[in-house]
């Protein structure tokens, strides 16, 4: 494995690891109560900051396709979630989902930041360092 996607891999474990720890901080540490969608992102989510961690530790560029594929589908609900917070027509006919509304916005930094934003930006750096590992150990391969 090159140092190229040693690195990229710390970096898909980093953010995730950083998504699991700042959840933990808004549902442990600031009391938000996580509402239905939000429990489904981090059962996307911390599942990857171990199999990364282990990536990382056995230098293991396969863990990228297991990755890509939770952070594509967490990314999914992140927009979702996302979408019925901030898009009025969406917001009006989305399902009760527990004792939390999933339209209610916690934080809303700069007008647009969320929670599930903020999960969609791990999502995404995850997912994107995913497949740059994965066409580039394909590559590293077949040469």
């Amino acid at each position: 494995m090159t140092k190229k996607i040693e690195n990229m891999l710390f970096a898909a474990w980093a953010a995730a690891f950083t998504a699991v720890m700042g959840s933990l901080y808004f549902s442990e540490i600031r009391g938000f109560e996580p509402c239905e969608l939000c429990w489904y992102q981090r059962i996307f989510m911390y599942p990857l900051a171990v199999i990364l961690l282990i990536a990382v530790i056995k230098k293991d560029a396969k863990a990228a396709l297991y990755s890509a594929i939770l952070s594509g589908m967490g990314g999914c609900i992140s927009i979702y979630h996302y979408s019925i917070q901030k898009i009025d027509t969406l917001s009006s006919s989305a399902p009760a989902c527990g004792m939390v509304p999933c339209t209610g916005e916690y934080i809303n930094w700069a007008g647009f930041i969320t929670i599930p934003f903020l999960a969609l930006t791990a999502f995404t750096i995850i997912f994107v360092f995913s497949l740059i590992i994965l066409k580039q150990s394909k590559g590293a391969t077949q040469t």
